[in-house]
């Protein structure tokens, strides 16, 4: 979705961002509490001293797999603003947990392929070089709950390789990202999020997955049907699609949704 088509469907939203940055210094400041996707943290990262400065606004960010996230909503977890994936974030539209009106898809991410810091960089240019690496490698750590997990095995039956990989793959620990596993050695290769693995310590991103197999992960928001402080939390969604955060968002492995 291009950021024209974002502003269209905000409708008014981006028009009050504009003014409550205007007059951010009079407007009742509010804490925003927001529950997103691991997948967008560096940039919320980056981004969060921004919106706060030109609102006056508090973010109050917890992050985590779209999958270990959702269970902690339905069982009626506060927050104004989810930054999930799209199948979470459809799941808890048709709940009636988050407004269906305020669905925007504010980024995508790809997958791309990593391995521990100063280890041999394997060729995945092509297809068949990706195949080849995959089933070199003595291990793949993956995580059950997170959104490149959850196309491994189609990809690997695709690639005519799903036996092979069984026994290869090594499920993260519960509430750790597959990346330590990497970094630590314990594994040979992972298939992360690009954004995650350019910034997950004592790992280096090979690159993308080749083209024919690169599925992107969209990252859908929605304000929850219970928030305390919509209007703060809608104010957040344009900020999202202002070019100033688009630019961040680019620089930090994301591409506007």
């Amino acid at each position: 979705m291009k950021h024209r088509t974002l502003i269209k469907l905000l409708g008014g939203v981006a028009i009050a961002w504009a003014l409550a940055v205007s007059v951010a210094g009079g407007a009742r400041a509010a804490e925003v509490t927001v529950l997103a996707s691991t997948a967008t943290k560096t940039a919320l990262d980056a981004l969060a001293p921004q919106f706060e400065t030109a609102t006056g606004h508090k973010l109050m960010i917890t992050y985590g797999a779209s999958g270990r996230l959702q269970p902690e909503i339905e069982k009626g977890a506060p927050f104004d603003l989810a930054i999930l994936s799209t199948m979470v974030t459809d799941a808890l539209v048709k709940q009636g947990r988050l407004v269906a009106a305020t669905r925007v898809d504010i980024a995508r991410s790809g997958a791309g392929v990593a391995v521990r810091k100063g280890a041999p960089r394997p060729d995945v240019g092509t297809v068949e070089s990706f195949k080849r690496a995959l089933l070199d490698a003595k291990s793949l750590g993956y995580s059950e709950a997170g959104a490149t997990g959850q196309f491994l095995m189609a990809m690997f039956q695709h690639l005519g390789i799903a036996e092979e990989m069984k026994p290869k793959l090594k499920l993260a620990r519960p509430n750790e990202p597959s990346l330590q596993a990497l970094a630590n050695g314990e594994t040979d290769i992972g298939l992360p999020q690009i954004n995650e693995a350019l910034v997950f310590p004592g790992v280096e991103l090979v690159g993308p997955l080749p083209p024919e197999l690169q599925v992107y992960t969209v990252l859908p928001a929605a304000v929850g049907t219970a928030a305390r402080n919509p209007d703060a939390a809608k104010a957040l969604l344009a900020f999202l699609a202002t070019p100033a955060a688009i630019s961040v968002l680019k620089a930090k492995g994301l591409e506007p949704g």
